[in-house]
């Protein structure tokens, strides 16, 4: 390999994990997202060594390639996810001890948040993105999106406003959450409807994503008496050589059942004043075969 190639690969290199984050949260699909990273490095290899030296902000021109990618992939997706059965979740991450992780983006990797976004339109979210997540100024994400610089803040200020509205204020769990975690278990395990009570929220909600094989439920189940009742039911269906992990999961305290090499299912946990606040538990296997 020639100097020339190492510091195209190595250039791109650099800014491999922060187009895939972008992406991620453009599609709520790592395989997706990888897709998108992929076309990326493509284009960027196949610039050639002049075009390439001309770029004078190289890690600003990947931005924008993987936006536009990410962003066309979304459009075509939408019908996809209008026909979608059941509740949509995005596709679970483990992102235990991920030292990338800042807390400024623990939030909008979080399930609850990317469900916030999926109900935006895909101009919204990729301007929302861009410029509240990702920092980018609005000169630059105007030719992503094909608006004027004052229509993207218009777009962004309609977008985060909505996201407000919808999305209380994220509090990183507390330190107690293994031991509510723990309690959370036992309480499930033996049908404990008692013990339950004192680790969820009386407003509690369960959202299940199985996708289009799988029962799950079609709606989210809100109400401590609703989701304690589903929860204990779970349990009881739950293989007896499954295995249970503790992990972070997009950021959140979660849990990951395995039974011989296959992830069978994925919880993650919304938590707030050290009680469970939301349960989003992932089914459809096509989510969880990276896990």
């Amino acid at each position: 390999m020639s100097t020339g190639d190492v510091e195209t690969a190595d250039t791109f290199e650099a800014e491999r994990s922060r187009l895939q984050g972008l992406a991620y949260r453009m599609l709520g699909s790592m395989a997706d997202a990888e897709d998108v990273v992929q076309e990326a490095w493509l284009r960027w290899e196949g610039l050639g060594a002049q075009r390439r030296a001309e770029v004078q902000r190289p890690a600003a021109w990947l931005t924008t390639v993987a936006s536009r990618l990410a962003l066309d992939k979304l459009k075509s997706a939408q019908r996809q996810r209008e026909e979608y059965v059941g509740p949509w979740l995005p596709e679970p991450v483990l992102t235990d001890g991920d030292p990338a992780l800042a807390a400024e983006l623990a939030e909008s990797l979080t399930m609850g948040f990317l469900a916030v976004l999926e109900r935006l339109a895909p101009v919204e979210r990729a301007v929302f993105l861009l410029a509240d997540v990702f920092a980018e100024p609005y000169s630059a994400i105007a030719p992503v999106v094909e608006r004027s610089e004052e229509a993207c803040r218009q777009i962004a200020s309609r977008a985060r406003r909505h996201v407000r509205e919808e999305r209380q204020l994220f509090q990183p769990a507390s330190a107690r959450r293994d031991d509510l975690l723990n309690a959370f278990l036992a309480a499930c395990a033996f049908g404990q409807v008692d013990d339950l009570r004192r680790v969820l929220g009386d407003d509690v909600v369960l959202v299940s994503d199985g996708g289009r094989d799988l029962h799950a439920a079609r709606r989210p189940v809100v109400g401590f008496h609703r989701v304690s009742r589903l929860l204990c039911n779970i349990a009881g269906r739950v293989p007896t050589d499954s295995l249970v992990a503790y992990h972070e999961v997009n950021g959140e305290p979660g849990l990951v059942f395995t039974r011989g090499e296959r992830t069978s299912m994925v919880m993650a946990f919304e938590i707030r004043s050290n009680r469970i606040q939301a349960i989003r538990l992932v089914l459809n296997p096509e989510k969880l075969s990276r896990i």
